[in-house]
Order: C-alpha cells, then sequence, then structure tokens
C-alpha cells in the first residue's frame, strides 16, 4: 500500500507548477492557476536548421518558432485556448489528443511565417497541459491562510525564462522574511478564494492563453469570468450608460457614455469602446466631462469595490492594535485618518485609511473602527490584520476582524458643490464648523442611515458614504436627486484615476511598492512619532529622517508633458538631461493641467540626493514616449493645488 511520511520543516515551497493548485487545496491554500491545452508541432529534419539560432515569436500569427532536435518547432498562443482537466484528474507525463480541427487554421497561419516548415513532414503534433492564473502573473509568496507556506508557481508559460530571477526572490523572502523586490502584482494574497472555483477557472484561462499574443492595450479588461461581482447600484449604472471594468472582479464605471439618444428613436446602444489603442479613445471626452464635473461642480464615484474591514475590541484592544500596525494616530474619535502600515525594515506594506466610528449610544465608548484599503491588496490587508492580532493576543486583548466589504456600498460624492448636496440630503449640519475636515458622522439619508467621512481623493471638497447594502439604493437615488440642481455627474475610474494624479495622491500598488520607504514617497507627514507605543516600522524611518535629504537617493516625483497630446501610462523612461532617471510608475491624463500626468521614482546614476534643488537644477526634463522624447515639468509637490 502507499506509505506517508512526515517531514518536520520551518519553511515550504510549493512549486508544484500546474498541480500547485491541487496540492494547496490539502493545506486549504488558495491557488487559482488552471491547466489548457498548449500546442506546438515539431518538423522532420531540415538540414539548414542550426541549434544556436534564437526563438522566433511572431504575435501576429499567434506563434514562436526555435531549433529543436535537427528541425524547428512551431508552437502555439491561439487567441482563444481550451480549458483542460478542470475537474482535476491524474495525469503525468502524457500527451492530449490533439483538436486537429480547432487549432489546424492556427497552424497554417504560424507555419505560413516559415514557408519551408510546410516542405517537410511532421514529427509530431504535440498537445500537453501547460497552467495560468487569471491575470498573466506569477503567483509567488506566502499565502494568508498558513504561515511559512510560500508559492512559486503560475509561470505561465514563461518558467525556463523566469527561473532564475523567481528563484534568487523567492530564497531572499523565505531567508528573511520579504521580498526585496516589488512583489505588489505578483503576490500570491493577491487572490480571492472564489477564483479558485472551476468555473470561474475554465472561463478565465481561455483568455488568459489567449492574451499571451494579443497586444495589452492599457484600456482593455478582461471579459471572462464577468457580471457577478455587483455593487447594488450596477443596474442604475447601466441604464444611466455606464461601461463596467473588472475591478478585482466588481463590475465598476469606467465612465459614461452620456451621448443623446438617436434621433430616430431607437434603443441606445451599449456603450463600448470603438478601438483599443495607446491614444485618445472614443469615450475620452465623455472622461473630461466627468473630471470637469468634480473640479467645477459636483461627481459622484461609486467606490463599493474598496476593501472594507470592522476591527472591534473591548477595553480600547482594537485602537491599540490599529495604532501599533499604523504610521499615524488613529484612535481620536468620530475622525478618519490616512496612514501607512510598514514591515519592520520601514518599507511599506499598506496604504489605507483608519476611521473611528461613532459610538452608537450616547454616552459610551466603543472600540470600532473601519479600515479601508485598495481592491487590490484586500487579502493582504486582511492577512496583516489577522495575524497582527494572534501575534498581539497578549499585549492588545481580544479584537475581532470582520470583512464587511460586500455588506457596505461606498458612495463618495466630490466637488465644490458636495456640501450644498449633502445638507439638501440631511438634518444634520453639514457646515464646516460642525463637520470639519476628516470628522466622521453617522447621518440620515431619507429612511437609511449612513456613515459620512469628510475626506477626499481628488483634490476637491468631499465625503465619503458608507451605506448598509440594504439602504444602498435608496441613498444613491437620493444622492441624485438632489444633486442634480447642483450639476452633479456620475463619473468613473477614469476620471478618478486623472483627479488623483493632477493632486498626486498616491496608490500602492501602482506608484507606490513594497520596496519604498515612507520618506521615498513623500508621506512623511503621516507619522506621529510622539504616540505611545510607537508604530511598527518607526526606527527604520527614523534613521532615515535623521540624514534629511542626504538620505534620499530615490524620491517619487509628479511629472506633466507639456505636449497635451501624448498619453502616458507606465513604464515610459524619464530623462534628466539625457540621463534615464527612472520611469513612470502610474500616470493619466490631466484634464485641468493640460497634459498627461504621472508619478515616478527618480534614482540618479550617480546615487546623489534627490532634492528640490536637484529637480530645479536640470536643464531639461523629458519622459519617453514610444521612442519620442517630450518635454516634461518635474515636481515634489502636486502641480494641481488649490
Amino acid at each position: 500500500g502507499r506509505r506517508t511520511h512526515t517531514i518536520a520543516c520551518e519553511s515550504i515551497v510549493n512549486c508544484a507548477g500546474m498541480w500547485a493548485r491541487q496540492l494547496g487545496e490539502k493545506a486549504g491554500v488558495t491557488i487559482p492557476n488552471q491547466a489548457a491545452e498548449h500546442y506546438y508541432l515539431v518538423t522532420d529534419t531540415m538540414p539548414e536548421v542550426q541549434k544556436s539560432w534564437p526563438v522566433v515569436e511572431d504575435p501576429s500569427s499567434y506563434a514562436y518558432i526555435r531549433p529543436e532536435a535537427d528541425g524547428l518547432l512551431v508552437g502555439l498562443f491561439e487567441p482563444q485556448a481550451a480549458a483542460w482537466n478542470v475537474p482535476a484528474n491524474h495525469f503525468s507525463f502524457g500527451d492530449i489528443s490533439p483538436d486537429w480541427d480547432r487549432m489546424a487554421p492556427f497552424l497554417e497561419k504560424a507555419m505560413g511565417r516559415v514557408p519551408s516548415t510546410m516542405e517537410v513532414g511532421a514529427r509530431k503534433f504535440f498537445c500537453g497541459p501547460e497552467s495560468f492564473t487569471p491575470d498573466l502573473n506569477p503567483v509567488l509568496g506566502e499565502v494568508p491562510e498558513l504561515r511559512n507556506y510560500f508559492v512559486a508557481a503560475g509561470m505561465n508559460s514563461i518558467g525556463i525564462l523566469t527561473a532564475g530571477g523567481v528563484g534568487r526572490l523567492m530564497a531572499r523572502w523565505v531567508a528573511t522574511g520579504a521580498p526585496d523586490m516589488d512583489v505588489t502584482a505578483m503576490n500570491v494574497d493577491r487572490f480571492h478564494r472564489y477564483q479558485a472555483n472551476p468555473e470561474y477557472r475554465s472561463h478565465r484561462v481561455v483568455e488568459s492563453l489567449g492574451l499571451v499574443y494579443k497586444p495589452h492595450y492599457p484600456s482593455y479588461s478582461k471579459q471572462t469570468a464577468r457580471g457577478v461581482k455587483r455593487s447594488p447600484f450596477y443596474e442604475r449604472q447601466r441604464a444611466a450608460g455606464a461601461y463596467f471594468r473588472d475591478v478585482s472582479g466588481w463590475e465598476s464605471p469606467g465612465w459614461f457614455d452620456d451621448s443623446p439618444p438617436p434621433a430616430d428613436g431607437s434603443a441606445k446602444p451599449a456603450p463600448r469602446i470603438e478601438k483599443l489603442s495607446w491614444g485618445k479613445e472614443s469615450f475620452f471626452p465623455f472622461w473630461a466631462r466627468e473630471h470637469a464635473a468634480c473640479r467645477e461642480q459636483a461627481a459622484l464615484i461609486d467606490m463599493s469595490f474598496m476593501s472594507k474591514f470592522l476591527v472591534q475590541g473591548r477595553d480600547s484592544a482594537a485602537g491599540r492594535l490599529l495604532n501599533r500596525l499604523s504610521t499615524a494616530e488613529v484612535t481620536k474619535k468620530d475622525t478618519i485618518t490616512y496612514t501607512q502600515w510598514l514591515n519592520a525594515a520601514g518599507r511599506l506594506e499598506a496604504d489605507l485609511t483608519v476611521t473611528r466610528l461613532p459610538d452608537r449610544s450616547p454616552g459610551t465608548e466603543e472600540d470600532r473602527y473601519l479600515v479601508i484599503a485598495t481592491d487590490t491588496m484586500h487579502r493582504h490587508v486582511e492577512t496583516l490584520l489577522t495575524r497582527a492580532v494572534e501575534d498581539d493576543l497578549a499585549q492588545f486583548g481580544s479584537v475581532s476582524v470582520t470583512d464587511v466589504t460586500g455588506g457596505l456600498a461606498q458612495l463618495n460624492i466630490q466637488g465644490p458643490n458636495a456640501r450644498t448636496v449633502m445638507q439638501e440630503l440631511t438634518s444634520c449640519d453639514m457646515s464646516d464648523a460642525a463637520f470639519p475636515f476628516r470628522a466622521c458622522r453617522e447621518l440620515d439619508v431619507g429612511y437609511g442611515r449612513v456613515t459620512a467621512s469628510r475626506i477626499t481623493y481628488v483634490g476637491e471638497l468631499g465625503y465619503e458614504l458608507y451605506i448598509p447594502a440594504e439602504f444602498a439604493l435608496h441613498v444613491h437615488d437620493r444622492v441624485l436627486a438632489a444633486g442634480a440642481k447642483h450639476g452633479l455627474r456620475q463619473a468613473g475610474l477614469y476620471a478618478l484615476g486623472s483627479l488623483r494624479m493632477e493632486k498626486a495622491y498616491r496608490d500602492y500598488g501602482h506608484d507606490m511598492d513594497n520596496t519604498d520607504s515612507l520618506l521615498e514617497v513623500g508621506l512623511g507627514f503621516t507619522c506621529d512619532f510622539t504616540k505611545e507605543g510607537g508604530f511598527v516600522g518607526q526606527k527604520a524611518v527614523e534613521a532615515q529622517r535623521t540624514l534629511g535629504v542626504k538620505g534620499l537617493r530615490k524620491r517619487l516625483v509628479q511629472v506633466l508633458l507639456k505636449d497635451p497630446e501624448p498619453l502616458l501610462y507606465h513604464a515610459e523612461p524619464l530623462y534628466r538631461d539625457g540621463v534615464c532617471v527612472g520611469d513612470i510608475r502610474a500616470a493619466s491624463y490631466g484634464h485641468t493641467l493640460g497634459g498627461a500626468v504621472g508619478l515616478a521614482m527618480v534614482e540618479d546614476p550617480s546615487r546623489c540626493p534627490v532634492s528640490a534643488k536637484y529637480l530645479q537644477a536640470a536643464e531639461q526634463w523629458e519622459v519617453d514616449v514610444a521612442g519620442r522624447r517630450y518635454p516634461a515639468q518635474v515636481s515634489l509637490r502636486p502641480l494641481y493645488d488649490p
């Protein structure tokens, strides 16, 4: 019979490749990779082939071609794949019966790239399993479910190419407990449990393999495994012309088509992007109007996709624990606080807000907090919280963490007219004196009760409303009705992105990552160095702080193109007097500023300090956009700062 053995070890790394998901399931670990059929043909002998020839890739033919034995191998990444072995059965070192009818047109086109391959016989037409992840990024790191259980899988058919880098990264991660490279897009904790469902995997892998050789247009949103995670406002938004994007599985409006209906009285077609590109696309005017509405009047933005955790304790345990995690002082009553969480080395782990919620009964002292984090860091933040609770039970006492993301809808009302709109919605006093910046109150809106915080992520007067799901539609409709006469417009995530980028507001996982320090990204103002008990990573922050500007060899800066036509997205090189000193980490179009705007991490090759003087001393700043350099303005301070 089968014998089992137990091996005691400090850490385990799941490198089981295609079988990583099944192995992980045995330990209750979520790894949502899925196998698909992968095809290649090996020709008979071709005397002219040399083993030193490189791999040739032709995405337009969905093909790669390389020497194999004494012939050529023609491999395929067809635009629509076929999932394989979804209800997993035992399989190893075998072939899958090829689907000739489906693959023949792709194979013929690929072999047409090298016509001589069609003049010799085929030694083998092979179909075997190859696994892919839902977002085509690797699955790396320590899993949320089990300490010291690491994963290095999900290489999406480029395991040999990435093996050296992944191996080095994982060795450091296991040995030290923290990665020394940006892993925000690769960390295993970005995935949710539902993404390992068989139906989700089988639908998404068809698209994932097909995207290997397709252009990754910036406005493209995954099309498969969609339409299930919806905020309560989905149908209202669809009727208003929303174009939905996949936001961590949520259906969230990217923009709203506000064009008039056809003159002939026919139904208005569903909004769409006419042609994917890297230029100004068909929705650009809609986006511009939403942006302007927020700057000049008011905008309503659905942010229900944000991760929300209710943290509660006894005898101030929750507040003391959160205060220890947070760089800022977060225990002030009825107050929302923008803060960061760091690791012991002073590197960023999370960028979020912590709100001490109003007491539900007069005269009580409740220990309730709402932690709000970006959607992509949901399980990362949840894991930081739950592990802090486990580790610090003896120090802080009993604390509970509850994921309330689906139970609380979130609407943001932002813009100069936001207070006027809010005052029409509630009997509570919304004046600046009664409801100052960072205040949090429970309000009446119609029949509903909402938690409102005065905070902004766009650089204007604004409020965030957290609404129990059962009241969400009622409150939504009341907001639109009250805002109609004050220029309130529904806005999507493109407007949110351009508004926050003009103000140089940060977003962890996009323009900040786990390799950055608090001072390098310009968020030192969030630190309270005098609060009781301090915060995680404080010694490291103070050590860098004592060095002053001399200790800042790299810094996050805002970049604005002076030419209004080109757009910025990500990874465009930034030049200072002809020398590359960084690249654009995240960007949008500044409709108010009049050009593409982004955030870049500047690090001079000479390792000199990056100061305001360093920026001003440059004769010319430029950004390379598609091979052409454009003049740019660079600043440590927000270029939009009303």
